[in-house]
């Protein structure tokens, strides 16, 4: 069992895969395996198919064109720790108890990898972390690093953490046993920034003739008018302000750290495509179900802020993929906009190994969506939730009752309240909160909002 980084020889990995491909896929074919490709900072638009028309995406693109792309897909706290917890756990923040990148609550027995591990499953956890101390004993293969875009190798040479989590992942996929199914959750650390390295993002040197000559262009809201309609608490103190000088408040640097976070995306796309190539090499493609999706959205500027946290659609919608060997041809390569949300995947893994999530699991079982012509009783809201981190400050505590046509947010440091009308606003920039008209409606969403938060515990 491995639960520590190695890195090998690309001979010895060769030959890993060559003696896995020959045993085949004979055993263990009665149930599912599972991949969760799981990037970061990455927002619902940063994909091709999404109809983003700069950024490459071509493998992630083709697996749409095999599964079913959720255009509604959401997370319910924005920002890395708390949302990898919420992966595990199909909970809440406010059940799992991770309010930053801390250790989550639940217990173990009661998250998927470790349920899945007590039956029968080899689990790999490869990449970021970020939900407490990295329980290395959990895992048959277990690897924990994130924070730099270079890395040293075990012989102290330079590795980009994106081709690392490539060497592990085929490492896995060629070491494992074959006679059990497995589930592997590849966390890349990309599309992350380096915080606080001046250059924010660092794709390898192969990737830099991408983009070279393309032109960004600069988000509507990515103005000085639009960061003055934020709440009057944002300030030059925010943390989302402070970023956005990092990375966004020069056009040249603009256009320098987008394609740089491009060439990151591009790079994470390339190591989804090897993968899965692996995955049809060893023949057990179409005996697996594949997840792509990240653990929260990104600012581009927006609001004039860079990261996430807040409830903006840029920072809370994120990208979802599936594609399940159980899906009929028919839905293959289609769309869905029901709401999905982060916590919505533990019950599904597990419902796609036959095994019933936990009573403590807040999320649903997706495959009704796709496997089915429909689900009558399907959410049609949600509720968000943002700790403060540091001080309200630095970041504010957000809430939020989130609709696909009406947004409603609470400021609860600041007991201040938005409303936005997100069909005739997609942008939010128009505040309602004050307006007359909107008193029957603001009055109904604050009790719904209240509702849905207690459910939240």
């Amino acid at each position: 069992m491995r639960h520590h980084t190695r890195d090998h020889t690309p001979s010895r990995i060769v030959l890993a895969l060559f003696f896995a491909a020959l045993l085949g896929s004979a055993f263990g074919k009665d149930k599912t395996n599972i991949v969760i490709l799981y990037a970061d900072d990455w927002r619902f638009d940063t994909l091709g198919c999404a109809g983003n028309p700069i950024v490459k995406t071509p493998n992630l693109d083709a697996l749409a064109k095999e599964g079913v792309r959720f255009t509604h897909n959401c997370v319910t706290t924005s920002i890395c720790g708390v949302s990898r917890s919420s992966l595990l756990t199909g909970q809440w923040m406010s059940r799992h108890g991770n309010r930053a990148f801390n250790a989550f609550g639940t217990l173990w027995d009661e998250t998927y990898p470790g349920l899945l591990r007590d039956n029968g499953y080899w689990v790999g956890q490869i990449g970021k972390w970020h939900s407490g101390e990295f329980p290395s004993k959990k895992f048959d293969y277990g690897t924990s690093y994130s924070g730099r875009h270079w890395v040293k190798d075990a012989n102290g040479e330079p590795i980009h953490v994106t081709k690392k989590n490539e060497n592990e992942a085929l490492e896995f996929l060629a070491e494992r046993p074959q006679e059990k199914p497995f589930v592997l959750t590849l966390a890349f650390f990309a599309t992350h920034a380096e915080d606080h390295n001046p250059k924010q993002f660092l794709p390898q040197p192969e990737s830099m003739e991408l983009y070279k000559n393309t032109s960004i262009p600069v988000p509507k809201t990515a103005t000085d008018a639009a960061w003055k309609k934020l709440p009057h608490f944002f300030d030059a103190k925010n943390e989302g302000r402070n970023r956005w000088t990092w990375r966004f408040d020069e056009p040249g640097k603009y256009q320098e750290m987008m394609r740089n976070y491009y060439r990151l995306a591009t790079e994470v796309d390339a190591v989804c495509g090897k993968v899965i190539a692996e995955l049809k090499r060893q023949g057990i493609y179409d005996n697996t179900l594949v997840i792509f999706t990240t653990d929260n959205g990104y600012y581009h500027g927006e609001h004039g802020l860079a990261d996430k946290w807040y409830p903006h659609q840029e920072s809370i919608r994120v990208p979802l993929i599936i594609r399940d060997p159980r899906m009929s041809a028919a839905k293959r390569g289609t769309t869905n906009n029901a709401f999905t949300l982060n916590v919505d995947l533990a019950p599904t893994i597990l419902a796609s190994a036959g095994l019933p999530a936990p009573a403590t699991m807040q999320g649903r079982d997706l495959a009704p969506l796709y496997l089915t012509d429909g689900v009558d009783d399907w959410r049609t809201e949600f509720f968000y939730e943002h700790p403060t981190l540091k001080d309200k400050n630095f970041i504010p505590a957000s809430e939020a009752l989130v609709r696909k046509d009406w947004k409603y947010f609470f400021w609860p440091e600041h007991n201040l309240e938005q409303l936005f009308h997100i069909t005739e606003d997609p942008l939010e920039e128009n505040d309602l909160i004050n307006d007359p008209a909107q008193k029957t409606r603001l009055a109904e969403m604050r009790t719904r909002f209240n509702e849905l938060k207690a459910q939240a515990k």
